[in-house]
């Protein structure tokens, strides 16, 4: 079923068709699973994540957890209901000690990784190639409004894990989330590896609010022997996270399978509705006039301290873009 945007003035019976056999990438497509009060978010990505990977020729593990960060941005991002940023960001002292990736309602995406390619062992997960540190996901609604931000111990534990205990303790929603990430290989003259990426976000979201209680968090500091607190999931969210734990990866990232067959496969017995797919995009928000701004924030000593050669270049570390200003034009006295 398909409907413009979640209404809850659409009528009771809307029309039933077949998914779509047709595939689309680089877009979130939401939707609905009324007889389990269930909510959510599926990010099929291609040439965008292509797009903003192959600027950088990351190390595959790299560009896999990269490629992870930008769709767990996706799922989260695409609820903005304003025209504002998602940042999602990390700050680790793992072999990956930075993970950042912009999301700029309602479509525009660019990411970045540094990382210390010594320390970069074959066979590390991603926990691992994060280590211990932060994630911190911020709401930014523009320069007028506050800016609001969730943060998340990372202690060698992925960005599936971290999601889950962001929902658990910031969100207090039952939330599942699953991530994909890998290369796909095209052939023909000058053939090479592309990037694809897949995710989904499970929520459940009854109108009684009693329904989705979650058991209180370990105090840490309870006297051994203290009666754990116990709450029973709901029978239906305990039937949501048995669908959504047999979602492979291939089915993800799978170029040939369109998003609203993987969602009909998944609760068709249920009955699934989607709504209109949201478009996304790989673009930079770089620009010569936003460096130049950039620049003159900076002390006239630093602004002199960055000529070299005669010139000033600045390098995106998003887009790899190259501004170069003469010294009168970056303000050097």
């Amino acid at each position: 079923m398909t409907s413009q945007t979640p209404d809850p003035h659409t009528p009771e019976t809307p029309p039933v068709r077949a998914p779509s056999a047709v595939p689309i990438d680089d877009s979130v497509l939401p939707f609905e699973v009324g007889a389990l009060d269930l909510r959510g978010r599926l990010t099929r990505l291609g040439p965008a994540l292509d797009e903003l990977l192959e600027k950088h020729a990351y190390p595959t593990p790299v560009g896999k957890l990269l490629g992870e960060a930008v769709v767990l941005a996706t799922l989260l991002g695409s609820a903005l209901k304003f025209d504002g940023r998602f940042i999602l960001q990390t700050q680790t002292d793992g072999p990956v000690s930075l993970l950042i990736v912009d999301f700029q309602a309602p479509d525009r995406l660019r990411a970045y990784a540094r990382f210390d390619e010594t320390r970069l062992a074959p066979g590390l997960d991603s926990g691992a190639l994060l280590g211990k540190g932060h994630l911190a996901m911020t709401v930014d609604q523009g320069p007028d409004m506050s800016r609001y931000q969730g943060l998340v111990a990372l202690d060698g534990g992925g960005l599936e894990e971290a999601a889950h205990e962001y929902f658990l303790r910031s969100e207090q929603i039952p939330t599942k989330v699953r991530l994909a990430v890998g290369e796909e290989w095209r052939g023909g003259e000058g053939g090479r590896h592309h990037w694809r990426a897949g995710g989904m976000l499970l929520q459940f979201l009854p109108k009684a609010p009693e329904r989705a209680r979650q058991p209180d968090l370990d105090p840490g500091d309870a006297p051994d022997g203290a009666e754990v607190h116990a709450v029973t999931e709901d029978d239906a969210w305990v039937e949501g996270q048995s669908l959504i734990g047999t979602v492979e990866d291939i089915e993800l990232i799978d170029p040939d399978l369109s998003g609203e067959r993987l969602l009909y496969r998944l609760f068709h017995e249920r009955g699934v509705r989607v709504f209109s797919s949201l478009p996304l995009r790989a673009q930079c928000s770089c620009s010569r006039d936003a460096v130049s701004g950039m620049l003159s924030r900076f002390s006239a000593q630093d602004r002199a301290d960055m000529v070299k050669d005669d010139k000033v270049v600045v390098t995106c570390e998003f887009c790899s873009s190259v501004y170069e200003f003469t010294p009168e034009e970056a303000g050097v006295e």
